[in-house]
């Protein structure tokens, strides 16, 4: 184990942020570099328990207590093979996942959890920086060809492991670059961009070929994929966003949040100097608390809103972690996330009635009520209706699963009750040799579980086109009964 007294006498102690009046004026990550010194101290907190919940947490059942020892002891080269057996892209997750890891980890029972997600991210940055993430092409190629149907994690993960495994893989990607949600939702100053294209520049000299800028479905139909193809894979996401057809909807201002975070990434990339959708000294309102929500938050601070307002029809959570939610279970508490640090006006318990409009055509208000949980649904209370101004009104609600696309047509896949792709344990769809990962399959969901269900739906696949296959696949056929 790591520190035997580690987690009685080290504190934790995460990254510090770059001061707010600092950062806002740029698009740069947030956090401020850790020394490697004190990261060893914080990976020597892992005591190294009995039963390691910190793998319950996670999805692709990250050998947590085994990097952080190596990387206490100073052995990096071992610790991002440990940390690679899992996960393909640490870079990713150690940036943008929540780490229900952390809300599982032992130490967390009653103290402080270990900063599991920090030090996995060190270790991929470590290991990058020595030159120790390699291409590692397949010894020979077993004459089979896949096509993975979107770019994002879900999708490259099952291409990478389908690539090492010998198949000839295409990934195709309907926008103008690789990535999906990874490039044109997550904003910068989450996880600036030449990091995906690091991992993209080793993912092609291991052989996997991207095709970007092709609508799969329309310029390539579901009948020239099966003819050209031995295995599909369908990790499309759920991208078919909730939306709020409320009185005023026609009103122009109004976007879904994927809409605008797009526009965001390109102004930072320097990609366009007025992009089409620019809060810049306007009043900008965000339906939706989640991370959506905060990441309009970010980007309307960095474009130069005059003032943003967030709401949430939830109540405020509390911040301890509620009784119904007991350890190791991921806990709904109140979270300040980077954003939330540079300006915090959020409104919670609250429903909008009205997209109040300026008699032109464009949103300038909207109409809100306070609401309260009775009878298993929110009900409005009378008396607390107010009006803010409102020149953008951003939905960051969710999404309710994929597109019902040309594409899923042509290939006669079945929908499960929740409009989701409809999968056996295996991954594959209804069609033989059609497979699905991903919020495709499983609906919205977390950036750790694409790369689980990438690597998963990747195994079926193998063993579809082999008989057998030595790829891992992180969710078992126990964990799958939800699936069908």
């Amino acid at each position: 184990m790591a520190d035997p007294k580690g987690f009685l006498t080290t504190p934790r102690e995460t990254p510090k942020r770059r001061p707010v009046d600092v950062r806002i004026k740029d698009w740069h990550e947030v956090y401020e570099p850790q020394s490697m010194e004190h990261l060893q101290k914080q990976a020597g907190r892992c005591m190294d328990c009995g039963i390691p919940f910190c793998h319950q947490g996670c999805p692709l059942g990250n050998l947590i207590p085994e990097w952080n020892d190596l990387i206490w002891r100073g052995d990096k080269e071992e610790a991002i093979d440990r940390l690679h057996a899992t996960n393909n892209f640490p870079e990713f997750t150690g940036r943008l996942c929540p780490a229900p890891c952390e809300t599982a980890c032992v130490v967390g029972i009653n103290a402080d959890a270990v900063t599991i997600k920090q030090v996995e991210l060190r270790t991929i940055e470590e290991a990058f920086g020595a030159g120790n993430v390699k291409p590692l092409a397949p010894e020979r190629l077993t004459g089979k060809t896949v096509a993975v149907i979107g770019s994002g994690p879900a999708g490259l993960a099952a291409a990478q492991q389908l690539t090492r495994a010998g198949h000839t893989v295409a990934v195709y990607e309907r926008a103008d670059k690789i990535g999906g949600l990874l490039r044109y939702g997550i904003p910068e100053f989450k996880m600036e961009k030449n990091i995906l294209d690091r991992r993209l520049t080793q993912m092609e000299k291991e052989g996997t070929r991207f095709r970007p800028g092709v609508n799969v479905g329309v310029e390539l139909t579901g009948s020239d994929l099966r003819k050209k193809y031995d295995a599909i894979v369908l990790a499309v996401g759920a991208t078919q966003w909730r939306d709020l057809p409320i009185k005023g909807r026609e009103n122009k201002g109004i976007y879904q949040a994927m809409e605008f975070l797009p526009w965001g990434n390109k102004q930072a990339l320097g990609e366009v100097v007025n992009p089409d959708i620019n809060v810049a000294g306007k009043h900008v309102v965000i339906l939706g608390g989640g991370d959506t929500g905060a990441d309009c938050l970010g980007t309307s601070i960095r474009q130069g809103a005059a003032s943003v307002t967030q709401l949430e029809i939830m109540p405020r959570p509390t911040e301890e972690r509620p009784s119904s939610q007991p350890w190791p279970t991921y806990p709904m508490i109140y979270r300040v996330s980077s954003a939330h640090e540079e300006l915090d006006n959020r409104l919670f318990a609250v429903s909008t009635e009205e997209f109040i409009g300026d008699g032109n055509g464009n949103v300038k208000a909207i109409k809100l009520v306070e609401t309260k949980f009775e009878n298993g649904k929110f009900e409005p209370v009378p008396g607390t209706e107010k009006e803010i101004p409102a020149d953008f009104v951003f939905l960051a609600m969710g999404f309710t699963g994929p597109e019902k696309s040309a594409l899923l047509t042509q290939l006669n896949v079945e929908l499960d009750e929740r409009g989701n792709i409809k999968r056996d344990a295996n991954f594959q769809t209804s069609e033989e040799g059609i497979f699905v990962a991903g919020d495709a399959g499983r609906g919205q969901s977390l950036i750790v579980w694409a790369i689980a269900e990438g690597r998963s739906a990747a195994a079926g696949v193998d063993t579809y086109l082999e008989g057998e296959s030595q790829l891992p696949s992180p969710i078992e056929p126990t964990d799958r009964s939800l699936m069908v």
